[in-house]
């Protein structure tokens, strides 16, 4: 780790840095328990800000799988959306690409000195691709990450990214200097329950409503000036 190091930035992938876009757990899910994919039902209260594993479970039973016959499907899963995402690149990149701001935001983050990774619901193999096809895995160090297929409950992904962090740069984490961006409820949460700083993007809720669970800042968009400036001063370095 540079001398320079300035904190950590942790940042969510679906509805943060990319769209969130369910084609691919519906496709994956059809797959693994063999329905159609017009028959998929996802439980609103269950899908953003929570883990692939328990999304697919979720979903799965309100499809109507039995929930015995939906938890033994939990590995097949693993494999089918392997294939679903490598065969859904050209889309991919075609349908959902980064929001605006993402890339030089990351970039500038960077130049600031910043450490950053991710800390998703999504499995490693499906958050690998959506960043590398949206040219955002560049300054991102995935090795000390969190992904959905480490932990099925997102609050204990945090405790992942700590432990990978020590074991990669030789030092405990420093929560006071450690930002999550996300954009749901639950990253706040999620951030919160680790003594992490975060910041909220109103990507996908208003920002008032956003506001309403308590982030350290909220912003409309990923501005790259007004996240270094809140990045920054989060961590203490301004």
């Amino acid at each position: 780790m540079s001398a320079a190091y300035a904190g950590l930035v942790v940042w969510d992938v679906d509805g943060t840095l990319i769209p969130a876009d369910l084609r691919w757990l519906r496709r994956a899910v059809a797959r693994t328990y063999g329905l159609q994919e017009e028959s998929i039902v996802f439980p609103k209260a269950r899908v953003h800000g929570y883990t692939d594993e328990s999304i697919v479970v979720d979903t799965a039973i309100a499809s109507g799988v039995q929930s015995e016959v939906a938890e033994e499907g939990v590995e097949r899963f693993h494999e089918v959306l392997a294939r679903v995402m490598f065969e859904g690149e050209q889309e991919l990149a075609r349908e959902q690409p980064a929001y605006p701001g993402a890339f030089d935001s990351i970039a500038s983050l960077h130049e600031h000195g910043f450490v950053q990774t991710v800390l998703t619901g999504n499995l490693r193999v499906a958050a690998e691709v959506k960043l590398r096809v949206s040219g955002l895995d560049r300054h991102l160090d995935l090795g000390i990450g969190a992904f959905g297929d480490d932990a099925r409950d997102r609050f204990e992904l945090p405790a992942v990214v700590v432990e990978r962090f020590a074991a990669q740069y030789g030092t405990t984490l420093d929560a006071s200097r450690t930002v999550v961006i996300g954009d749901a409820p639950n990253d706040i949460a999620c951030a919160r329950h680790a003594g992490f700083h975060v910041i909220a993007v109103a990507h996908r809720m208003p920002r008032n409503e956003l506001e309403l669970h308590s982030p350290d800042a909220a912003l409309d968009r990923l501005d790259t000036d007004m996240v270094v400036s809140a990045v920054a001063s989060l961590a203490g370095n301004n």
